[in-house]
C-alpha cells in the first residue's frame, strides 16, 4: 500500500528545483529518491505531473505518492552477515571485502541487498527495491561498519541525519608516503572524471559537489627498498561522495595502499594488497526512532592487520591519538 505526502511550498522556497526541495523533505530519503519518483510520475504539483527541473512557486501544493515497493526480481541470497546491532528499525553490520552494496551494472547478484533480503522480513523501501534498507554505501572492497534501515521511517531519519552531519563516521587508512603534520583537511569538490567514467576526480566542473575530509596521523613508517614509507591515518567524512577518501588522499599525493583505481599499482609497494587499505572502524549516531546514543568500533580485518604486522619493524612511533585509537581496535 502506498503512502501519499502533501507539501505546500513556502515563500522562502519559491524558485527552487522540485527534486532538490523534495530531497530535503523529512519523508524523503534523498534527492535521488525524489528524482526517481518524479520520473515515475508519482509527484504532482497542483494536480499535474512535472519533471525534476520544475521550479516551485509559493503556495504550490505538491503531492508525492510513495509506493510500498515489492522486492521485484531480486532473489534473496544466503550471504553471511556480521551483524553488530539489530532491532525493529535498525541494523549495524560490518561489511566484508569483495561485497557490492546494491545491484548495479556488472553486479546484479551477490550484493549486500541480496543478503539483507534473506535476513530480514522488512527493510526500508524509500530508495527502491534494488536498494532495500540502504542508507549509505561503502565501496566494494572497503570494509567496516554500515547502517541499514528496516523501516521507511528509520531510512528517512538516517538519511536526514547524514545530511546534517549528525552521524560520525571514521575510517582507518594506510597511505603511501610520509605525512609530516599530525592532522589536515582536504576541501576539494568531486565530480565524475571526464576521461574515465569509472573514476571520480577533484574538479571545478559545474557538476562537482563539495567534499570535505579531515585526517589525523596515527603512526608513521620509514621508507624501504621498494616504497617511500607509509602513514596510518584516521579519516573523518563531512560529506559522503563516491570514493571520497580515496580520491582526496590521492589528490594530496598519498593514495591508499592497495588502491587499484587511484594508486600506482606497484605490487611490492602495495605489500601485495589487492584492495584499498580503508576500513570504516567507528560509527556514532543517535537511534533514528528512540534517540538513544549508539557507538560502535570495528577492528581491522586480517588482511589489513597482516600489512601492519609486516611493516611494524619500520614504525617511527605512534602519535598520542594513534596510541588511543589503535589500542581501542586491537592494534
Amino acid at each position: 500500500m502506498s503512502s501519499v505526502h502533501e507539501y505546500i511550498v513556502r515563500g522562502t522556497e519559491a524558485g527552487e528545483r522540485i527534486d532538490r526541495l523534495l530531497g530535503n523533505a523529512e519523508f524523503m530519503a534523498s534527492r535521488s529518491a525524489a528524482s526517481r519518483l518524479i520520473e515515475e510520475g508519482l509527484v504532482t504539483v497542483n494536480g499535474t505531473p512535472v519533471n525534476k527541473r520544475y521550479t516551485v512557486r509559493s503556495g504550490d501544493r505538491i503531492e508525492v505518492d510513495i509506493p510500498a515497493r515489492d522486492k521485484g526480481d531480486l532473489v534473496p541470497e544466503d550471504i553471511p552477515l556480521d551483524i553488530r546491532f539489530e532491532d525493529d528499525d535498525l541494523i549495524i553490520l560490518s561489511k566484508q571485502a569483495d561485497l557490492v552494496v546494491h545491484p548495479a551494472h556488472g553486479n546484479w547478484t551477490g550484493t549486500l541487498v541480496h543478503a539483507l533480503l534473506a535476513h530480514a522480513q522488512d527493510l526500508g523501501t524509500l530508495q527502491g527495491a534494488d536498494r532495500a534498507g540502504i542508507v549509505h554505501r561503502l565501496d566494494k572492497d572497503t570494509t567496516g561498519l554500515m547502517m541499514v534501515a528496516k523501516s521507511d521511517a528509520a531510512q528517512a531519519a538516517l538519511g536526514e541525519a547524514i545530511k546534517i552531519r549528525a552521524v560520525d563516521r571514521r575510517y582507518v587508512a594506510l597511505v603511501h608516503g610520509y605525512i609530516a603534520p599530525d592532522n589536515g583537511l582536504v576541501d576539494a569538490p568531486l565530480a565524475r572524471d571526464q576521461r574515465d567514467r569509472m573514476k571520480m576526480a577533484v574538479s571545478d566542473h559545474p557538476s562537482a559537489k563539495q567534499a570535505v575530509t579531515t585526517f589525523n596521523v596515527l603512526e608513521r613508517f620509514s621508507a624501504g627498498t621498494h616504497d617511500d614509507g607509509y602513514t596510518l591515518i584516521e579519516c573523518k567524512l563531512y560529506t559522503g561522495r563516491t570514493h571520497q577518501i580515496r580520491v582526496h588522499m590521492a589528490y594530496i599525493g598519498h593514495p591508499c595502499v592497495g588502491d587499484q583505481l587511484y594508486g600506482s599499482r606497484k605490487v611490492k609497494a602495495d605489500r601485495h594488497l589487492e584492495r584499498q587499505f580503508l576500513h570504516s572502524y567507528r560509527l556514532e549516531l543517535q537511534h533514528p526512532m528512540t534517540g538513544e546514543s549508539l557507538f560502535f568500533l570495528d577492528s581491522l580485518p586480517e588482511d589489513l592487520t597482516g600489512v601492519i604486522r609486516e611493516i611494524q619493524c619500520e614504525s617511527m612511533g605512534r602519535t598520542a591519538l594513534g596510541d588511543e585509537i589503535l589500542s581501542s581496535i586491537g592494534l
